[in-house]
């Protein structure tokens, strides 16, 4: 986290009503990863809100505290790569934590549970505290990776201010592999799927072997109505990652439409194979 952004425990007490001990108690305890600021205060990222919301509704679900920090250890090992956190939605099913992230359903462990919250209401409250980070940070002299770290905060409750972070990072660092693809992701979502191909492309130029990249290059191409293209980018991801599950299954939805029945089983036989037992 960039020196002096974040949020206070201030901050977060009156985001998430809680009193500023109890989340000053929950960062000693573990449950998010601490971060101080320069006079050694507790500075949380807007996933550490998602994480500190979760624990406040599974206290509140009278779920002990051995459960609530291997729920919440679950989740932040698993909170999805290269989509934002504003898409998803946390609730309960059964004794399961549930995520939706508009496309599948996943979930860590946790004890029996009833709450239901969307991220986007949370990132909604947040967004003007962190607007007022985004034009502090215009005066301070940042490097490409701290612009980076900036971007990747603002996501949720600033999408705006984390695209002109990602921009300025960009300009110091053009190779930047992770905020072309994350800027990438924002052009996606904005509905400038070009815009987006360039930023995956110049990842890809930077690390070939990005899964990541890749598959959201497939995405770009494949709303672009480019499916040989698109095929193509989802098998490189495959090729980095065959564990790659998306790929997998948007892979097998094109070879269906360039009539290649027999590839497309095969993706959907790995798609099923990697996702079986897992909420989809």
């Amino acid at each position: 986290m960039v020196a002096g952004s974040g949020y206070s425990a201030s901050d977060v007490a009156r985001l998430l009503e809680l009193s500023a001990a109890q989340v000053r108690a929950w960062a000693r305890d573990g449950l998010v990863e601490e971060k101080r600021g320069a006079r050694g205060e507790y500075r949380f990222s807007f996933q550490d809100l998602v994480l500190l919301r979760v624990a406040r509704e599974l206290r509140g679900a009278r779920v002990t505290p051995r459960r609530i920090r291997r729920a919440l250890s679950a989740l932040r090992g698993n909170l999805p790569v290269g989509r934002a956190l504003s898409a998803l939605k946390i609730g309960a099913e059964g004794d399961r934590v549930v995520v939706h992230d508009g496309t599948k359903r996943w979930n860590p462990e946790s004890g029996q549970l009833h709450f239901s919250f969307e991220v986007k209401d949370l990132a909604r409250d947040a967004a003007p505290l962190a607007r007022a980070q985004a034009r502090a940070a215009r005066d301070r002299e940042l490097g490409a990776e701290e612009w980076y770290e900036l971007g990747c905060d603002l996501e949720a409750p600033a999408p705006a201010e984390a695209r002109e972070a990602y921009e300025r990072a960009l300009r110091l660092d053009p190779a930047h592999v992770e905020a072309n693809v994350n800027l990438g992701r924002l052009l996606h979502e904005a509905g400038d799927a070009k815009g987006a191909e360039a930023r995956y492309r110049a990842a890809l130029e930077a690390q070939p072997e990005d899964a990541t990249a890749a598959f959201n290059l497939g995405v770009a191409l494949e709303d672009q109505q480019r499916f040989e293209d698109a095929l193509t980018a989802y098998e490189s991801a495959l090729a980095a990652d065959p564990r790659c599950s998306d790929a997998h299954y948007n892979a097998a939805g094109l070879c269906e439409r360039l009539r290649r029945h027999e590839a497309a089983l095969r993706h959907l036989r790995s798609y099923r194979e990697l996702t079986q037992g897992r909420g989809t």
